[in-house]
């Protein structure tokens, strides 16, 4: 039986009078509707335990961890029955509960400013406008040189780039993590990225990291959980039937499978809104000395999880080097993208920030699809969610995570999505229903994120 439980103690610096919560998330009504997120989940992956009788961790028999550690790297061609598991959740099911977020200390009159919001999103959170978004990505604008852009005015593209990858070598010998992130925000060539993302994550491979690894395979191989079924199913589910990642099924298996094994991974709830949900041995619901974390990480997977790991899969080639830039990621960035919070970069933030800058800037084209029941968040949440994998081509892709590791911020995703729609609104004026304009934004595959990106922010009417 799982039950939610309150804050792990790894404090970060700050304040010597907060209270750790403050730290997870400042705003009361925020974590409330955290701890009543988490709740959901948990029902829900009770109920999946109770109606299929599945323990929520057992040790494997001998026999059965010979065959895993045999298949270790084809792992995609084992087909277990998973057609009673499903995922815990999907985008769809968190949208609604941010949709529903209130602060109860505001009445809806309190501010004309947001009185007059009429997205989906009624939580009064600081978001930036254009000018402050132009002046928060100044590297991006019209007169920079950047990867991604073919027909830059100012400098012939391969001149540009020729000189970027010398200073990009130049940045990797001298082995500067703070000179990797500002060179990256002009995008980083494809020969170096790997190198460049490892440099600004701070992850330099040594033999203890691979022995860490090791272990934790270790672990999947002595002891099956039930996360594990919703990790096979999320990826069959998703990376399998993509066209760019298939190719890397095992992969996915084996990084995800060690992650929720990752007890360091915990650190990170220190400031994360969420919290670990606990396991309580049979009989000893409630005694914290019978309590352990489940699944060991803290993070429960759910539909598209995957996806964060797949696009990492063309830069890194050896497991314990994957496994390490995913899992750093995930504690810098990914983890905002699923927890309700009210941080910059968090998804009810980016949220916001894309309805206003739709409807600031957009407003004929936002009016109109409100109108016709079809409120662009509903389309545009699971790119956001997703951080737009497995929707861009992957170049597309990695050039944009260029840019989330180079500002350190993951507000470009919100940017880019009201971009998208920037892009496609002639196609998307003339649609009559919500069916419609999810028809013309079915397909990002083509899109050139860089340009996107520069129209929108530098050549917008502010």
């Amino acid at each position: 039986m799982l039950s939610w439980n309150g804050r792990p103690g790894f404090p970060l610096p700050s304040h010597p009078a907060a209270p750790p919560e403050h730290l997870k998330e400042p705003l009361v009504y925020m974590r409330k509707a955290q701890g009543s997120w988490e709740k959901r989940i948990l029902k829900s992956l009770n109920s999946m335990c109770t109606e299929l009788s599945i323990p929520l961790a057992r040790k494997r028999p001998v026999g059965e961890q010979k065959e895993l550690l045999n298949k270790w790297n084809e792992m995609g061609t084992d087909e277990p029955d998973l057609s009673l598991f499903r995922p815990v959740y999907a985008p769809k099911d968190f949208l609604e509960v941010l949709i529903n977020l209130r602060n109860p200390n505001y009445e809806s009159g309190d501010s004309l400013s947001f009185r007059t919001h009429l997205g989906l999103i009624q939580v009064p959170l600081k978001v930036k406008d254009i000018p402050e978004l132009k002046e928060f990505f100044v590297e991006l604008g019209l007169s920079t040189g950047q990867l991604g852009i073919d027909d830059s005015t100012q400098v012939p593209p391969e001149l540009f780039e020729n000189e970027h990858v010398r200073i990009g070598q130049k940045v990797l010998a001298e082995q500067d993590s703070a000179a990797a992130q500002q060179y990256i925000r002009q995008g980083s060539p494809t020969a170096l990225r790997a190198e460049l993302w490892a440099l600004i994550l701070n992850i330099s491979s040594q033999p203890e990291d691979i022995l860490y690894y090791e272990q934790l395979k270790t672990n999947v191989i002595q002891h099956d959980l039930l996360v594990d079924s919703l990790i096979y199913k999320d990826v069959k589910l998703t990376a399998s039937n993509d066209d760019y990642y298939f190719v890397f099924e095992d992969y996915l298996y084996q990084v995800l499978l060690c992650f929720s094994r990752d007890t360091s991974v915990l650190s990170h709830f220190a400031y994360n809104s969420a919290s670990p949900p606990k396991s309580y041995i049979r009989g000893k619901l409630g005694l914290e000395e019978y309590a352990v974390f489940y699944p060991p990480n803290g993070v429960i997977p759910f539909h598209g999880f995957s996806m964060y790991v797949a696009p990492l899969c063309f830069l890194y080639h050896e497991p314990s080097k994957l496994y390490q830039i995913f899992r750093e990621m995930y504690v810098r960035f990914f983890f905002r993208l699923h927890s309700i919070s009210s941080h910059p970069s968090g998804i009810v933030s980016l949220c916001l920030l894309f309805e206003t800058l739709l409807q600031t800037y957009l407003p004929q084209l936002f009016y109109h699809l409100r109108e016709i029941g079809a409120q662009p968040l509903r389309i545009s949440f699971k790119w956001m969610v997703r951080a737009f994998s497995g929707y861009l081509a992957t170049d597309q892709l990695l050039l944009l995570w260029d840019r989330i590791l180079g500002y350190n911020s993951l507000e470009i995703l919100a940017v880019l999505a009201a971009a998208v729609f920037a892009f496609r609104a002639v196609n998307l004026m003339e649609v009559t229903s919500l069916a419609a304009a999810e028809a013309v934004l079915a397909d990002l595959s083509t899109l050139k994120v860089m340009p996107l990106l520069q129209i929108f922010l530098f050549a917008t009417v502010t």
